[in-house]
């Protein structure tokens, strides 16, 4: 009989129970733990609080399913890819100097990240402009803006490899990033040979002992003539230049001539 009494009081504790966190489902859960602490306050001496509340904050509470939603402010949309309305019709277009590799050298690595989405930001910009142009078949406003703009960004890559070789140098000693050596080449060209890793000896590997490292004796006299020959080909375009430049100064006296 004591067993069935305790039987049927934990079957009626339980239903209880689960009605009160249906109950709590829909409403708030302040009052889910207020009416489970009234209607059982022996619960209250034999577990703590914090562990009856989670039981009411469910997964499909309303409390836990409303959340603040966060979104950027939206300033423009696809007018960034367009030259600003003030110049839209014109001819010319300020614009500022290009980057010097100077003052980017004065820039510390966070700056120059920022700098570089900038100058990709205007890039864009100009190259949406300049299709427009060529889509209207009109001239494009200032077009030396791009130019600017390319030559500012490979100043940029050129200081961010000079500060990545000078870090390379203090931490391994090596100035490329990836391993190698000057070599030449059977007709004596010199070029830069780049180490890689392979799975057997280079004694044992065929395709490496096929390669000629060294200029043979008898292709010296032609590297000479080779050079010569380069030489010749400079010294004829320079001549050319000159004589065409002569020939313009005679038609045109007023022409200032490039020293």
């Amino acid at each position: 009989m004591a067993t069935s009494s305790s039987v049927g009081r934990v079957l009626t504790l339980c239903k209880q129970f689960q009605t009160v966190c249906r109950i709590s489902s829909a409403g708030n859960p302040q009052r889910c733990v207020t009416s489970l602490t009234k209607s059982h306050p022996h619960i209250n001496r034999q577990t703590s609080t914090p562990l009856a509340a989670p039981s009411c904050l469910s997964l499909s509470s309303p409390a836990l399913q409303c959340r603040a939603l966060h979104t950027s402010i939206s300033r423009r949309g696809l007018e960034e890819f367009f030259d600003l309305p003030e110049n839209w019709g014109e001819t010319t277009v300020k614009s500022g100097a290009p980057w010097t590799v100077k003052q980017l050298r004065t820039k510390s690595n966070e700056e120059l990240h920022k700098l570089w989405y900038v100058l990709l930001k205007e890039k864009n910009m100009l190259l949406t402009v300049e299709q427009e142009a060529r889509r209207q078949r009109v001239q494009m406003p200032s077009p030396e803006r791009l130019r600017k703009v390319e030559r500012s960004m490979i100043r940029m890559e050129t200081v961010v490899k000079e500060r990545e070789t000078a870090l390379r140098l203090l931490q391994t000693g090596q100035e490329k990033a990836r391993p190698g050596d000057w070599r030449k080449d059977m007709f004596g060209y010199v070029y830069w040979y780049r180490f890689r890793e392979h799975a057997i000896p280079w004694y044992m590997n065929r395709r490496y002992k096929r390669k000629k490292f060294y200029t043979p004796k008898f292709v010296e006299p032609y590297i000479r003539l080779r050079i010569e020959k380069h030489l010749r080909a400079k010294t004829r375009k320079a001549s050319l230049e000159k004589r065409k430049l002569a020939t313009l100064k005679e038609k045109f006296p007023q022409m200032k001539v490039p020293a």
